[in-house]
């Protein structure tokens, strides 16, 4: 079901042990890290694996991680995803980041733009989900330019504290 996918100026590489370091390396960043209010940053490479093998269980599942990769440079850049798919009521929730260094230069909208597509004509997905903590403009900005709605709002938990989240949805 779920295949790398590409784009002008990128592969979207479904993760794979290949991708430990980065993966580590990603979700220990504090820039990455800054508006997640669900997770710990990681502090051990076995958090890398757990995470790939979350994300690579046997089919059918309901998750799917890319690794952005840039076609000229090989390197990679971010990840993008989907989890809580449910095929019966056509609805996924997404996710995303992207390394500081590759801000501002359109990939995470070409990789979103071709997962959304990806979401309609492969996972026949009508509604796509996303949450996004108050604060976290680019995540925003991103979303509302995709045509993302907010839809509601959601506390979050974490660290003894409370956050503020939108809750946005797209319907394709």
């Amino acid at each position: 079901m779920f295949i790398d996918v590409e784009t002008k100026r990128l592969v979207l590489k479904c993760i794979d042990q290949s991708d430990r370091d980065f993966i580590f390396e990603e979700y220990q960043n504090d820039f990455i890290t800054k508006y997640q209010y669900d997770e710990e940053p990681m502090t051990d490479i076995k958090e890398a694996d757990d995470l790939m093998e979350f994300y690579n269980m046997k089919e059918p599942r309901s998750q799917n991680r890319w690794v952005l990769i840039d076609k000229t440079t090989n390197t990679k850049l971010g990840t993008c995803g989907y989890h809580l798919w449910n095929p019966d009521n056509k609805e996924v929730e997404i996710g995303f980041e992207l390394m500081e260094q590759y801000n501002g230069k359109g990939y995470m909208l070409e990789a979103i733009e071709a997962i959304i597509e990806f979401a309609r004509h492969k996972m026949k997905v009508e509604r796509i989900n996303a949450i996004a903590y108050i604060k976290n403009k680019n995540c925003i900005k991103l979303l509302e330019r995709l045509g993302f709605i907010k839809v509601g709002e959601e506390e979050t938990e974490f660290r003894g504290q409370i956050y503020l989240h939108n809750i946005y949805a797209l319907k394709i």
